[in-house]
């Protein structure tokens, strides 16, 4: 009977999504101004879904026949849910790398989504999606080179290698070296976006239609709002190459304190287009790659401060953030001016690439995002309700909405200990975590739902910051929240200090701003005490 519905199931997105796409891919070359594009994309459209639709059907066939009259609980359940997990992200892995473009990256963010998605997928997905992508030939990149800048690479460069360093869902890197002997990194988009970006669209945007309306409960619309605005931003590089401009720009001028600690590549203006950018090219370790950071003298745990100070800092006082964090985004290098901690080891500079996808967030949306971080790392039950509300969580999901931003229960948040929020790693926390997954999957879709498009690029900047400092400290450390905390308290009280007017006002936010000061150092003087704690008892 199960199979049977299945099967019905499988036929019914084979038919909608069939359906809808080869009249979507006939509709576009009838309407298109280029018929030769249009024509590419009446290809493209159908083969996608058809993989799209073979692989859902058999992803869902295999968990019901699979799993069809196991004991729940069992240990004979869970060896066997286990072993589809892993087959079924494989099934996915594979239909991402098949597709390429837009594919790659939800399946990037795919393996950011612990709160949401078996391990299984998460670990498949991290494991490949940032460093096997698909790489386009070098016919290719010329061909892109002569429609840009009206010549080959070679003609362009002194030197260019034709093998890429790095290659991504959209574009690839390779190492040159300008006419003026400057070494540099030329960022090429892949050939095939230009002609499947729209195709890609479409095949998403039906297949989750499609699994709405095949399943009620898996609403996740908001994810096309989310590409469609996102998408042609991150395939114009000129933004990109604005972005990075302003990025350090707000440092300079908003965070002067640790404005030498970041970096980002300068761009070279006439060897840029929208779908090349060149760029000065940066020596160092991938965040994540805590054995070369350690041979260039720094430490890991200084990384870990930085990247969550420099984030915080976007994020609670520029309101323009880089979403799309992930290890291969994060370069570490020694600072340049030569600065050493008072252990005499090299401090860390962050250079930032990739800035094509941003978000700005206006002022309302900082101050209560800022205001949020606050009271969950001073475990304030009523401001984490009254400003996850704010949000839009609503006042039925707010806890659900802290716990997703913290990756801990509701009793651990509202914990007064100062490492109440600290994430240690171990397979027990991580089981945890996916039993609240599974246990809670219609309340997180349904939040997902809600929430501003703008609060979901933060949750997607959370998980990927996440992830990296996993990989520097084995989970997180009490020294990341404080410098969370502390950001975000300072940045309440600079925007209050805006908007008050009144003397009479003035004066509390004065008192407001004793009061966190004395918090701060009680805080931090606990912080010490727990590190000498540990310290004393091995």
């Amino acid at each position: 009977m199960a199979t049977r519905s299945l099967w019905r199931t499988r036929g019914k997105l084979a038919v909608a999504a069939t359906a809808l796409l080869t009249g979507g891919a006939t509709a576009t070359v009838a309407t298109s101004e280029d018929p030769a594009t249009a024509l590419k994309l009446c290809t493209a459209v159908p083969v996608r879904l058809y993989r799209n639709t073979v692989t859902a059907a058999s992803i869902a066939f295999d968990y019901e026949y699979s799993l069809w009259g196991l004991s729940e609980g069992s240990v004979e359940k869970a060896k066997v849910k286990h072993e589809v997990h892993l087959r079924s992200a494989r099934k996915l892995q594979e239909l991402c790398f098949k597709n390429g473009g837009i594919y790659i990256k939800l399946g990037q963010h795919l393996g950011q989504l612990e709160y949401l998605v078996p391990e299984e997928y998460v670990q498949t997905m991290r494991e490949s999606m940032l460093n096997k992508c698909p790489v386009s030939s070098y016919d290719q990149v010329c061909e892109v080179f002569k429609k840009e800048l009206g010549e080959t690479p070679d003609k362009i460069f002194e030197e260019f290698d034709p093998v890429p360093i790095a290659s991504a869902s959209l574009a690839q890197v390779h190492v040159a070296r300008t006419l003026d002997g400057q070494k540099v990194a030329v960022k090429v988009q892949h050939t095939h976006m230009t002609d499947t970006a729209t195709a890609d669209r479409a095949t998403v945007e039906v297949l989750v239609n499609t699994l709405h309306g095949v399943f009620p409960s898996f609403d996740y619309r908001w994810l096309i709002d989310e590409i469609r605005e996102s998408l042609p931003k991150e395939l114009d590089f000129l933004v990109e190459a604005k972005n990075s401009e302003k990025c350090l720009e707000n440092f300079r001028k908003l965070s002067p304190h640790i404005a030498e600690y970041v970096y980002a590549p300068k761009v070279h203006w006439n060897l840029s287009t929208s779908k090349l950018l060149t760029m000065e090219f940066m020596d160092g370790a991938h965040v994540n790659d805590v054995k070369t950071i350690q041979k260039l003298g720094i430490q890991p745990n200084e990384v870990a401060t930085l990247v969550s100070r420099v984030f915080a800092e976007m994020m609670f006082r520029h309101g323009f953030v880089h979403c799309d964090p992930h290890a291969a985004n994060l370069i570490v290098r020694p600072l340049p001016s030569g600065k050493r901690t008072i252990l005499g080891k090299r401090k860390p500079q962050l250079v930032l690439l990739d800035h094509g996808l941003y978000k700005e967030l206006d002022f309302t949306t900082r101050f209560n995002y800022a205001s949020l971080w606050k009271a969950l790392i001073f475990s304030d039950a009523n401001a984490i309700k009254e400003n996850s509300v704010k949000l839009g969580a609503g006042e039925d999901l707010y806890a659900l909405f802290a716990a997703i931003l913290t990756m801990k229960p509701w009793n651990r948040i509202i914990d007064p200990s100062v490492d109440h929020l600290v994430i240690k790693g171990d397979h027990s926390e991580r089981a945890e975590r996916q039993m609240y997954a599974s246990q809670f999957f219609p309340q997180i879709s349904e939040l997902l739902r809600r929430l501003p498009r703008v609060i979901l690029l933060m949750l997607k900047t959370n998980d990927c910051l996440r992830s990296v400092n996993s990989c520097l400290l084995q989970g997180s450390s009490v020294e990341t929240f404080f410098i969370i905390g502390k950001v975000s308290s300072e940045a309440v009280v600079e925007a209050k200090k805006l908007q008050r007017k009144s003397l009479l006002s003035r004066l509390d936010v004065l008192l407001e701003e004793i009061l966190l000061e004395v918090r701060l150092l009680g805080m931090q003087i606990a912080l010490w005490l727990l590190h000498l704690r540990r310290a004393l008892t091995g």
